[in-house]
């Protein structure tokens, strides 16, 4: 039987029906996939959780489903992100998705019962949570609610989380799962991408883990006087050094041998970098307890340091423990940084809010690391070269190490160059990346944020001289972000013998076969490729950089010469430095601190000081700024308060309290980037001109052009302006909300919490 179909309605009204303010959307029952990568599992998943969006209204609340996997947590909801205008997109996580190792904290809240736990693995959870809050290492605060899903089916979900966020070894984080299944199955790819092998210059990054690769810094950097030991070969001299480093010409093996162990960890003092007029720049740990007193052994080391040195000058030596602060003083001025960025509303701490960001200390220990760098720099200019010393030698003999390199060879101010950086001096050089990320959750007295505290020194470098850097601000956040995505082997394991060591056990465990390989490889971080697509790559090119191109030096070619100043070079009005600034030497406006400032005047103005009160180290910098600024050479940070400042990409993105929308330095960042782009286009259309037209016909259409915005594209489309944003490229929709619990704002239901939330301050009142 046919029935007839019912008439259209004719009549149509023109009057908008007024809006409910807390309507909420009816939970569907669309059956949703997630997106599984190689080697992920599906552990557990409850359906009908609402994600809060906004702090004072439901109405923009999402729908769907939330999953645990042995990689992440997953949201997946079919409708779009309201009021987001602009997502950074990654290949390897969703827009709602968190990797496990990435969260800090997972908080059950019971509304009826007015309960609340902390979950920690192999636990109970005695009642059916309505809410989940989890407090993520990148500052993220995400909120669930289970007001519709079942009681039982949220228990569970939150119980596998609490499981899998708190592994108890290195191998059941995702990146073995990974790997094993690609190297099983070896038709498995990511993102179109064969495993190990990555485009975003991975194949030009140099990962310092053959021979060769460090003969080839040697002669890149002159250093004629040093050699390349393979004493370490197979690791049998020090677990915590790599199968090759440089030591001095004049040290053999068997000596090196002798000498390691009066060293702690066996960490003999091994070459970072050469200046230009010979200095070296060397790093070793303390000497053992019982050898301290043996004077011997350590002359021999400075003597042999020494004769490397075309004029034989003294070594300058710089003990970083008493100098600078130590692991456990930087964790806890990041948790308090933390707390003042994340926990705290601004309504309650706007008017003291700098001396809030005073007191944590981070930017104090900031100033110091810059501090110590600039000295180390002044003396490797001034013919000496450095011996920096720390107990273990394997924290802050990075950073110093590092920033050093950075403020005075212009290769490592290039993305290519501060990727090797990385690898040289961290990765290789033994950093524990496991421990410091404490990916394992094993212990939170080795948790330390000392890489973190190296980017953001980089990122005061880049914010004073942003013509000195290849790099934004963009690529040093995403390069943090990384570090919580256990698929990369490179911010995964405490040294590289760690790395061999795990990667072996793990094949034979697996009965895995690596064919001609050595080992399992991993995936690179500098794979760029793996994470993002070619355009969002582009927001890593700095559109204010002014480079020089730089020839390959393959292994066995001659030394490169030293870059001199010329006027080219040079650039007084791109430094990043505030208008009272007289050739380079703070004036008098300066020279007192203003209202609610960071710190008080450090001292009087080195210009105003007679040269014998001056320090030698203090006289270089006054004639240092006392000059036009060599992009290509040396650059030296400004010290005082008003310069070093709060990186806020990366610590207040999420906060949507703290977003300019429309405006912030994404603003200038997008109209020199427009600019660069048409004269890049320009500079095309006038090599295209001289060619000739058989080199026109062979010859593509359009060159590789380098930036994010485009100049042909702004024409087209003017209304890409409406996505930027202070947060931009990432958008703090949906994360940070503070809306309240129990009719109690978040940061007072969490009040009496010593910095982040800890089981020993919120009570389990099961």
């Amino acid at each position: 039987m046919f029935f007839p179909k019912p008439a259209k309605p004719t009549f149509k009204s023109y009057i908008c029906p007024p809006q409910q303010e807390d309507f909420v959307q009816e939970p569907f029952n669309t059956k949703l996939e997630p997106v599984l990568l190689p080697g992920e599992i599906v552990v557990n998943e409850v359906n009908f959780v609402r994600k809060c969006i906004s702090s004072d209204t439901t109405k923009h609340d999402l729908w769907g489903k939330l999953l645990c996997t042995n990689f992440k947590i997953s949201f997946i909801t079919e409708d779009p992100t309201p009021l987001q205008k602009f997502h950074l997109q990654n290949f390897l996580l969703g827009e709602h998705d968190i990797p496990l190792t990435c969260i800090e904290q997972l908080v059950t809240v019971n509304d009826t019962k007015r309960k609340q736990k902390v979950l920690s693995s192999n636990q109970k959870l005695k009642f059916n949570p309505t809410e989940l809050i989890i407090y993520c290492k990148d500052f993220r605060i995400i909120r669930f609610r289970f007001d519709e899903a079942g009681p039982e089916s949220a228990k569970k979900v939150c119980l596998a989380l609490a499981h899998y966020t708190q592994p108890t070894d290195i191998q059941l984080l995702f990146g073995f799962e990974y790997v094993g299944k690609l190297y099983s199955n070896p038709a498995c790819k990511t993102n179109g991408v064969d495993p190990g092998g990555g485009g975003g210059g991975y194949f030009q990054t140099s990962l310092f883990e053959t021979y060769s690769d460090w003969d080839r810094e040697i002669k890149r950097t002159g250093a004629s006087d040093w050699r390349v030991s393979a004493v370490n070969k197979g690791y049998m001299m020090s677990i915590c050094l790599p199968e090759y480093f440089v030591v001095p010409s004049s040290l053999a093996d068997q000596d090196l041998k002798i000498f390691s162990q009066q060293f702690v960890g066996r960490r003999v003092p091994v070459w970072c970098w050469n200046y230009t007029n010979g200095s070296a720049l060397v790093r070793m740990a303390n000497w053992k307890e019982e050898f301290q007193q043996n004077k011997k052994i350590d002359q021999r080391i400075c003597h042999a340091i020494t004769r490397s040195h075309p004029q034989r000058n003294d070594v300058y030596r710089l003990l970083l423990d008493k100098t600078l602060p130590n692991i456990q003083e930087i964790q806890a001025a990041f948790v308090k940084l933390k707390q003042l960025c994340v926990n705290e509303p601004y309504e309650e701490t706007e008017e003291k809010w700098l001396s809030s960001l005073e007191s944590t200390r981070w930017l104090e220990y900031i100033r110091s690391i810059l501090k110590i760098s600039v000295e180390a720099a002044v003396m490797l200019d001034s013919k000496r070269s450095v011996l920096l010393q720390e107990e273990e030698g394997r924290d802050l003999t990075c950073v110093i190490a590092s920033l050093v390199q950075v403020m005075m060879d212009a290769h490592f101010r290039t993305i290519i160059g501060f990727q090797s950086l990385i690898q040289k001096e961290w990765i290789m050089a033994g950093y524990r990346f496991l421990d410091r990320c404490n990916h394992l959750s094993k212990s939170d007295k080795e948790e330390s944020p000392v890489f973190l505290l190296f980017l953001d020194c980089v990122w005061q470098l880049l914010e004073q001289y942003p013509a000195a850097f290849e790099f934004t601000e963009t690529y040093l956040t995403v390069l943090y972000d990384s570090t919580w995505i256990p698929l990369f082997g490179t911010f995964l394991f405490n040294s590289p013998y760690h790395r061999v060591r795990q990667i072996i056990d793990f094949a034979m465990n697996k009965n895995i076969q690596c064919g001609d390989e050595k080992g399992l490889k991993f995936p690179s971080v500098w794979e760029w490729s793996l994470q993002f697509s070619a355009k969002d790559q582009r927001l890593f090119n700095n559109p204010l950089y002014i480079g020089k191109k730089e020839s390959y030096i393959p292994n066995g070619s001659a030394s490169i010469k030293s870059s001199k100043r010329n006027k080219k070079n040079y650039s007084s009005t791109l430094r990043g430095m505030p208008s009272v600034l007289k050739n380079g030497i703070i004036g008098d406006q300066e020279s007192y601190p203003r209202r609610n400032s960071l710190v008080l005047k450090v001292k009087p103005d080195l210009a105003q000081q007679n040269d014998s009160s001056l320090s030698d180290i203090e006289r270089y910098i006054r004639d240092w700024f006392s000059k036009p600024v060599d992009l290509h050479g040396v650059i030296l940070p400004q010290l005082f308060g008003t310069h070093i400042k709060l990186w806020k990409l990366c610590y207040v993105r999420w906060n949507p309290e703290a977003q300019i929308n429309s405006g912030g330095s994404v603003t200038a960042f997008q109209k020199a980037s427009l600019l660069a782009d048409e004269i890049q286009m320009l500079q095309r259309r006038l090599r295209e001109s001289q060619r000739s037209p058989y080199m026109q016909a062979i010859s593509p259409e359009l060159e590789s052009r380098k930036m994010y915005f485009r100049a042909d594209e702004q024409t087209r489309s003017p209304g890409n302006l409406e996505i930027l944003s202070s947060s931009f490229p990432f958008s703090p929709v949906g994360n940070l909300c503070r809306r309240s619990i129990l009719g109690t704002p978040l940061s007072k239901f969490l009040s009496g919490a010593k910095i982040w939330l800890s089981t020993e301050t919120l009570a389990n009142d099961d």
